[in-house]
């Protein structure tokens, strides 16, 4: 049997005062862009490419390695690649096709969808902040790398469409 409660005192408890809420990961605070469409926050990827393909000429690893693009990669290649003018490096055969896939909260459905180049100048418009990730692939052998990644957007935060994807 339990013991009896000692305590005559009933009721809740008071609590400290509790934290803001975090933000939403949607959320960002606004920031001061002078040209949405001028890339920020730029990584590039150059050297992890020259050493994966250092490392497939020295044979420290496979072509199947590297060569794995995803069909999705390759169909997004097939349809909404832009030729680079650049031979594949790895069987020099093939023209290689970049792809620019964007990532953002804000974009609600269209976010991770392939998009030309020409579509982003508006994007960067409409929304206010976007991450782009530009990726390299050759169809024939199925290599793939990413290149470089940015932000583009101009820097107002804006309720997230959940409407329907646009073109």
């Amino acid at each position: 049997m339990p013991a009896p409660r000692t305590s005559s005192i009933r009721g809740s408890r008071t609590s400290r005062p509790s934290k803001p809420p975090a933000p939403r990961a949607d959320e960002f605070a606004p920031e001061e862009v002078a040209d949405p469409q001028a890339p920020r926050d730029v990584i590039s990827y150059a050297l992890a490419r020259r050493a994966a393909l250092q490392s497939m000429r020295r044979g420290r690893a496979l072509d199947s390695e590297h060569c794995d693009a995803d069909p999705g990669l390759l169909r997004a290649a097939r349809f909404h690649g832009e030729p680079t003018g650049r031979d594949c490096p790895v069987c020099r055969r093939a023209e290689l096709v970049e792809v620019i896939w964007v990532f953002g909260a804000q974009l609600g459905p269209l976010s991770g969808s392939a998009r030309s180049s020409g579509q982003l100048a508006t994007m960067s418009h409409e929304y206010g902040r976007f991450r782009v990730y530009v990726v390299e692939v050759c169809q024939r052998c199925a290599w793939n790398h990413l290149v470089i990644s940015y932000t583009l957007g101009d820097g107002h935060p804006r309720p997230v469409s959940r409407g329907r994807a646009r073109a």
